[in-house]
């Protein structure tokens, strides 16, 4: 696990209004921004994360942190401000079991593109790309479905997204996500 200078915070859990909105854009690159990252960095890290969307620490903001692997078992480890997610025309599709720290103790089979690019801005305000595969394709989707106002349960049927949300209200915090890694 990784350490970081930032100051974990609570996860917010799956029926709190932040993360069902879609999420504010920066506007402001500035310290108090890197030091929110370092925050959602330390939150991750502490829930055993892979990725984390400012909302799920209760922060209104178009941003999310990754420490994921991609499907040759790279990590990347970033901070994304005001992503745009890509998607290929072509699209490969894979099912493959998904978990959300914000909805701990509980996965779910879900269909993903197998690829997945994010375009935004660095903690400075510097354009960037990165490219996924993977869980790391995967994440990309997740935390931006979070920073739309959706939860990985939301794309579920009725009835499983139901007994999902039911047992994870009795859960008292993480347990395993994609791919048995950590949740996100």
């Amino acid at each position: 696990m990784q350490t970081s200078t930032g100051t974990p915070h609570p996860i917010t859990r799956y029926g709190s209004p932040v993360l069902h909105r879609r999420c504010a854009e920066v506007t402001v690159f500035d310290d108090a921004l890197t030091g929110l990252v370092a925050d959602m960095f330390a939150s991750m890290y502490a829930a055993h994360g892979v990725g984390l969307a400012a909302n799920q620490i209760g922060v209104d903001a178009r941003i999310f942190v990754v420490d994921c692997p991609d499907a040759t078992g790279d990590h990347t480890v970033a901070a994304i401000v005001n992503p745009v997610l890509h998607l290929p025309e072509q699209r490969e599709l894979i099912t493959d079991v998904e978990g959300c720290l914000s909805v701990p103790g509980q996965h779910a089979d879900l269909v993903r593109c197998a690829t997945a690019t994010v375009t935004g801005f660095d903690v400075r305000g510097t354009e960037i790309r990165l490219d996924g595969t993977g869980t790391l394709a995967r994440c990309f989707q997740h935390e931006v479905d979070h920073l739309d106002g959706l939860v990985y349960v939301d794309r579920l049927p009725a009835k499983l997204r139901r007994r999902i949300i039911t047992a994870s209200a009795e859960h008292p915090g993480v347990g395993a996500g994609v791919n048995a890694t950590p949740d996100r």
